[in-house]
């Protein structure tokens, strides 16, 4: 299973409570979807989590069920249809289309004005027409459609929100995509897959630690080799921690020290002990570091 296959499955399991939220990730999802006409509403994917929370979603944004779902749930393509025009009526009007008039489609910014909506609309448009490399190998993620206006209006709303897009035409579609690793850390976090997000970070602080070896391989070897392992062995229990949820029932001050850690793998305890302030001890530090290595241990063997 590549890494965009583990970030759909992670962002199905957001729960659907909001109507609003549905709608929102409903028109994020028709806009990247295959296609989205007067005449047909078409979706394909490949992801079987997805498929299954399709009609769930469509339920509760629009209160109408599929025409015609997959015939096998072990195809490669899982489509997905309405053709019914009342269900379509409903659909348009419910994402406050006129059919009528008869224009590009677009995002109507009326269903995007609280953040929970933007991030459903990012969510469903991911789902339906996003992808994102495995760290290991480079940082990338991008949203694609066949609608250029909407593409040009999702990278607006990314600005709007804070964050740093780029686009380009591929093929006919309008492509909007990242390639900082800390925009596609918190994008994922927003929508909806923080383990996906805490997975890239874990990638980058290995790269970063591996790089920290190659510059400083002549460099007593051995003593920082150790510092090293002992600091990718600490990033990766806490990383544990964090994505079990164990580090939030943990004190302030185990927390702090965790965070302190995740955040400059590349310092010694000694190091990072001095980053506080006020500075802790030697003995405290490693103390707490001691505490959280053990409660990660224990979590690994439950």
């Amino acid at each position: 299973m590549s890494f965009s296959s583990d970030v759909k499955k992670e962002l199905c399991k957001a729960p659907l409570q909001k109507k609003c939220c549905a709608l929102a990730e409903s028109c994020g999802v028709l806009l990247y979807a295959g296609s989205f006409s007067l005449s047909e509403l078409r979706i394909m994917t490949e992801s079987e989590d997805f498929a299954l929370r399709l009609p769930k979603l469509f339920k509760k944004a629009f209160s109408v069920s599929f025409d015609a779902l997959p015939e096998d749930c072990s195809a490669k393509k899982l489509i997905f249809r309405i053709t019914d025009q009342d269900k379509l009526s409903s659909v348009w009007k419910a994402l406050g289309y006129d059919e009528q008039q008869h224009f590009a489609l677009h995002l109507n910014f009326a269903l995007l004005e609280e953040d929970h909506c933007r991030s459903a609309f990012l969510r469903g448009a991911f789902l339906a027409g996003g992808s994102v490399t495995d760290p290991g190998k480079r940082y990338h993620m991008e949203f694609a459609t066949s609608h250029l206006q909407v593409g040009r209006e999702t990278e607006a709303l990314l600005r709007d929100m804070d964050f740093e897009p780029k686009s380009v035409l591929r093929g006919g579609s309008s492509v909007t995509y990242f390639k900082h690793s800390a925009n596609i850390e918190e994008l994922l976090t927003l929508i909806g897959a923080p383990s996906a997000a805490m997975e890239i970070m874990a990638a980058k602080v290995e790269k970063s630690m591996r790089n920290t070896v190659n510059r400083r391989v002549n460099c007593d070897s051995a003593n920082l080799e150790k510092s090293v392992a002992a600091s990718f062995s600490q990033v990766e229990a806490l990383t544990r921690l964090t994505e079990s949820g164990v580090i939030r029932t943990l004190s302030a001050e185990l927390q702090e020290v965790a965070v302190a850690r995740l955040l400059q793998p590349e310092l010694s305890l000694s190091e990072l002990a001095e980053t506080f302030d006020p500075p802790l001890t030697k003995s405290c530090i490693n103390h707490r570091m001691r505490k959280l290595m053990s409660l990660a241990k224990e979590e690994k063997t439950t």
